[in-house]
């Protein structure tokens, strides 16, 4: 049987991700036109020595509009903010790239099955609310339908891990669940760490409060109304 990941994991694709997971944040306006110098020309963001380009995410936030247009025809309201996409995907696809860290660093191997058996666990979830698994996915939790194989391999490499901590018992309290989630956590630090992960500062900056790619402080002339304040990116691994 699949063992499901813990109900804070899969609150992301139901809910504002946790600080230990990730979260979707605003696209900021105005900010500086070229990237930091150790960015690579035509990177969105790069992780260890890869990089996610630019044309790729852009490839991916078409795929995930073209999703939420399929969903709007058949009455699926998508649960994230519009406006935010690109933000929203560059996470996932860091994410992915951290997880892929995680698991070589932990010597965590999941087979194409694992993978697809998490898809097929997601997907009865879905058929529970009358989706398909791709509007589920893209409606939910801002995931574009070409990447649910990398969200399958990511939710059966959190498995893995889950099962190596809490030897395959599935926590039975609150407080045994946040045990488990805060040692999740400093895997997931220290992998994201190992990968010295560099935003684009077109779009933002990786938080890593909320591991996720967050807008910076704008360069322009403040805006003379007032906003709400919120607290400050963390942006230095804390492990």
């Amino acid at each position: 049987m699949t063992r499901n990941v813990t109900s804070t994991a899969r609150g992301r694709l139901r809910a504002a991700r946790t600080p230990a997971k990730l979260a979707a944040v605003l696209l900021a306006a105005g900010l500086a036109a070229s990237a930091c110098s150790t960015m690579k020309m035509g990177a969105a963001a790069i992780t260890g020595n890869s990089r996610i380009t630019a044309g790729n995410l852009t490839g991916q936030v078409a795929n995930l509009n073209a999703a939420y247009q399929s969903d709007q025809t058949k009455g699926i309201k998508p649960q994230r903010s519009t406006g935010q996409e690109a933000q929203q995907v560059l996470t996932w696809m860091i994410t992915f790239s951290i997880y892929d860290r995680l698991a070589a660093q932990q010597h965590i191997y999941v087979t194409p099955a694992q993978s697809a058996a998490q898809l097929s666990s997601l997907s009865a979830e879905a058929k529970s609310s009358g989706m398909s698994l791709s509007q589920y996915a893209s409606a939910a939790g801002a995931v574009p339908p070409d990447l649910l194989p990398q969200l399958g391999q990511y939710f059966a490499v959190l498995t893995a891990l889950q099962n190596r901590l809490d030897g395959g018992k599935t926590p039975t309290s609150s407080s045994a669940e946040a045990t488990l989630d805060s040692k999740i956590g400093h895997y997931q630090c220290l992998a994201a760490k190992s990968l010295n992960i560099d935003v684009n500062p077109q779009y933002g900056r990786f938080d890593y409060s909320t591991y996720s790619v967050a807008s910076a402080p704008p360069t322009l002339a403040a805006d003379p109304s007032p906003t709400p304040k919120t607290s400050p990116a963390v942006t230095s691994p804390p492990c």
